[in-house]
């Protein structure tokens, strides 16, 4: 059996957080009635010509020094000459061979290093529905209808190498990316409103061989878990191809995640086929020295570098999971007010969010060690408000081994039979010890210290 490689690259799409559309003034509001935001430039009607945004050109400038791009001193807008039903004009106005955001490069903390070919700025389609059909395909619809207030949105895609080599790499750098995009205010990111969409691009080829194979573009994934598992199908239908001597064709792909599969959708196109051209109704981009730098003195200390400081505290991979996910701030403030990081990103991360203010009052909770309902209702009373950490120090729990262990021998003797049943062989039934005694004490009872006594005395 072939060795093979697994050869993946991203094009991620990321709506900017802009206040009107790419070319026009039209408002931009994911919540609007069907067309209710359209003028005649994103409706296309003739004379009508675009005014680019210049709040998303820095946006696009902005990340693209986050992914240590080079910034062109003269970039192109040019027509994307295709023709389908959410595309009034018969083109769409992206980038291409003169982008804003040339070649990058990020570094994982891990060591991963995925180099960028460019991040450029288009305007996103127009969403089309299709009614009538199972779960909202085009397969068995009676109808497919357009709203346009989509279309015209600015849309920011990063083009990355063919630089990760599995469905767990191309995730840590998606997660990473998603976090830098949220962090610098440049998208809301959002992947179930379809802010945030990735086209996937997988082959396989022998280990060792060089060059590529033809790759299958997975479209329009907006779900890390099925990223993943659409990864995960494309590498192993394409190694059964190959090993049953089969053509593996460029084409695009579908991914129906009840079935696991990968249905193709059509041949995949090549730059040639969109008959790109310079857009003759707008000049060049050719953004300031001064505006560049102005932006990049903007940026923050990035993601990546953060989980590289955090791993001081943490291992590797906590600190990856706790700032991909974008809950380090709240693990510092329960830092802040003395939880030890370990704790504090526990917390963090299986708890709500709450207001800053409150994280000193949550640490103290936290150490009294009270009781798991006292412990909710701070947290959802601290996401609403200030809140006193004397009204739930009260219900602190009962850990003190003189004060449980007459409860427990009571419990024990009380239930003679169960306790013949746990020295059987059947250890299940510690849980209704440990019951027992979470009730004779009113809950207040730690369930850790409750444990350790009962398996002592059962085994004793």
């Amino acid at each position: 059996m072939a060795d093979w490689e697994t050869i993946v690259g991203l094009e991620v799409h990321a709506h900017l957080k802009t206040r009107t559309k790419m070319f026009c003034r039209c408002t931009l509001d994911y919540g609007a009635a069907e067309n209710t935001h359209t003028c005649p430039v994103c409706l296309a009607h003739p004379g009508a010509l675009p005014v680019p945004n210049g709040r998303a050109i820095e946006l696009t400038i902005k990340l693209g020094l986050a992914l240590g791009c080079e910034i062109a001193e003269h970039a192109v807008f040019a027509r994307k000459n295709y023709f389908y039903p959410d595309l009034p004009k018969g083109y769409q106005i992206s980038q291409y061979e003169q982008p804003l955001c040339g070649p990058g490069r990020v570094e994982l903390p891990d060591g991963l290093v995925v180099d960028i070919v460019r991040a450029h700025l288009e305007e996103d389609a127009a969403k089309t529905v299709h009614a009538g059909g199972a779960t909202g395909r085009s397969v068995g619809a009676t109808a497919s209808l357009v709203d346009f207030n989509r279309g015209g949105t600015p849309l920011l895609e990063i083009v990355t190498a063919p630089d990760m080599h599995s469905a767990d790499e191309a995730l840590r750098f998606f997660r990473l990316l998603r976090q830098t995009i949220v962090e610098l205010g440049v998208s809301d990111a959002e992947m179930e409103k379809g802010t945030l969409r990735a086209d996937v691009n997988v082959s396989v080829r022998e280990r060792g061989e060089e060059g590529y194979r033809p790759r299958w573009e997975i479209k329009n994934m907006n779900s890390f878990t099925f990223i993943g598992r659409a990864i995960d199908a494309a590498v192993r239908q394409q190694i059964a191809a190959h090993e049953a001597g089969e053509r593996v064709e460029q084409s695009t792909y579908d991914y129906d995640a009840d079935t696991d599969v990968l249905t193709v959708h059509r041949s995949k196109e090549e730059a040639d086929d969109y008959r790109y051209f310079p857009e003759p109704d707008l000049v060049p981009v050719e953004p300031p020295a001064e505006l560049v730098e102005r932006l990049r003195a903007e940026i923050p200390e990035l993601p990546a570098a953060r989980i590289v400081r955090l791993a001081a505290q943490l291992d590797l991979s906590r600190a990856t999971e706790l700032v991909t996910t974008g809950n380090d701030a709240k693990a510092a403030l329960l830092s802040e007010a003395g939880l030890d990081w370990s704790t504090a990103a526990n917390v963090a991360m299986n708890r709500g969010d709450f207001l800053p203010e409150n994280a000193a009052a949550l640490a103290a909770v936290l150490e009294a060690n009270v009781t798991r309902e006292a412990l909710d209702q701070a947290f959802a009373a601290a996401a609403r408000g200030p809140i006193d950490a004397a009204d739930y120090l009260a219900q602190a729990t009962v850990g003190d081994e003189d004060a449980l262990a007459p409860v427990i021998d009571a419990i024990l003797a009380a239930n003679p039979d169960q306790v013949e049943t746990y020295r059987g062989g059947k250890e299940g039934v510690l849980g209704f010890f440990v019951g027992q005694v979470m009730r004779e004490t009113g809950g207040k009872a730690d369930p850790k210290v409750v444990n350790r006594l009962l398996l002592e005395k059962l085994r004793g």
